[in-house]
């Protein structure tokens, strides 16, 4: 599963909007409409994302 597609599925589940998600997960309000747009992640960024996504799951 992209890392993407978990984002939206913890973005339904907990009705939080992107910009808040971004600015929670790595301090970056635009972080899901540029992954939208084709941002890739450095490793440590996307173990930040995928650790705050986790902590709910």
């Amino acid at each position: 599963m992209s890392l993407l597609l978990k984002i939206d599925r913890y973005l339904r589940r907990t009705g939080m909007p992107p910009t808040k998600f971004g600015r929670l997960a790595v301090n970056d309000p635009r972080l899901i409409g540029d992954l939208r747009a084709g941002r890739v992640l450095r490793p440590p960024t996307r173990a930040r994302v995928e650790a705050f996504v986790g902590e709910e799951a």
